[in-house]
Parts: structure tokens; C-alpha cells; sequence
């Protein structure tokens, strides 16, 4: 198996633990918000969970790309410092703009961010929906339209 591809699956598996523990925190966080607090309007509480949900998991990604892009520099000659982040987050993201490509013996990391990109958002994409379905259940905002709100 090819080094970038043994140092880009140990990358995407760090990665794959911060989203984990980024996961963890959100459930319980929105745990504490169902049962703390107390508004008179089931929407306000939708949107503020769902608000919550949002910046957690852009934050999370966030930190994400920073760790693809030190894995990067780590890596000499892989990309110059300064495009580090910039690189990582255009395969994170799968955008591939082409305008910039890491050194040819580690351009197997390009493909390999990209899946680990794909991979969190659509963890994120499935936490998303199962937040919004379990705050609306606990929220009751699935009865409002029964209530005339």
C-alpha cells in the first residue's frame, strides 16, 4: 500500500474522531437544551437547535480542514505553508478548483481528503435531519399546525 494513501487514511481517521466527538457534544448539548429550557414558542426552540446544530458542525468541519492542511505541511514538499489550508479545504470540500496540486508524490492525499470530506458531510447531512426530526418530536412543532401556530 503506498505511503500517502497508509498517511492519509490515519489523517482522515483523526478527523473522523473529532467529528465523532463533535457528534457526542451536540446530542448532548441539545439534550440539556430540550430539558432546560422552556419557551413559550416551539419554533423558537426549533430554530435555536437548529442554530446550534449549524454552528457545532461548521465549526467542526472547520477544524477538519486545519487538520488535512497540517498534515499537508507536515509532509515536506507536499504544499508550501501558506496553501496549506486553502488546498485542504478545496478537497475537503471536493470543489477541485485544479488550480493547485500538492507535489506528485503525495497528490493520492487530493482523492483521499476529498472521500473524508464526503464522508463527514453526509454525517453531518444525516445528524442534521435526525437533530431536526427529534427537536420537533420533543418541541411538538409536528402538533402546531393542530393549534393554529
Amino acid at each position: 500500500m503506498p505511503a500517502e494513501l497508509v498517511y492519509g487514511i490515519l489523517i482522515s481517521l483523526i478527523t473522523v474522531v473529532i467529528h465523532s466527538v463533535a457528534s457526542v457534544f451536540l446530542v448532548r448539548a441539545l439534550l440539556v437544551f430540550t430539558k432546560r429550557v422552556r419557551l413559550r414558542h416551539a419554533m423558537r426552540g426549533l430554530l435555536l437547535g437548529m442554530m446550534l446544530t449549524g454552528a457545532i458542525l461548521t465549526f467542526a468541519h472547520l477544524v477538519e480542514v486545519a487538520v488535512w492542511a497540517v498534515a499537508y505541511v507536515a509532509v515536506d514538499g507536499v504544499v508550501q505553508d501558506k496553501d496549506s489550508y486553502y488546498l485542504a479545504f478545496v478537497n475537503f470540500t471536493t470543489l477541485g478548483y485544479g488550480d493547485l496540486l500538492p507535489a506528485k508524490p503525495w497528490r493520492l492525499l487530493g482523492p483521499v481528503t476529498a472521500a473524508n470530506g464526503m464522508l463527514l458531510f453526509g454525517w453531518s447531512t444525516a445528524l442534521i435531519f435526525a437533530v431536526l426530526t427529534r427537536l420537533s418530536e420533543q418541541l411538538g412543532v409536528h402538533h402546531l399546525s393542530d393549534k393554529g401556530e
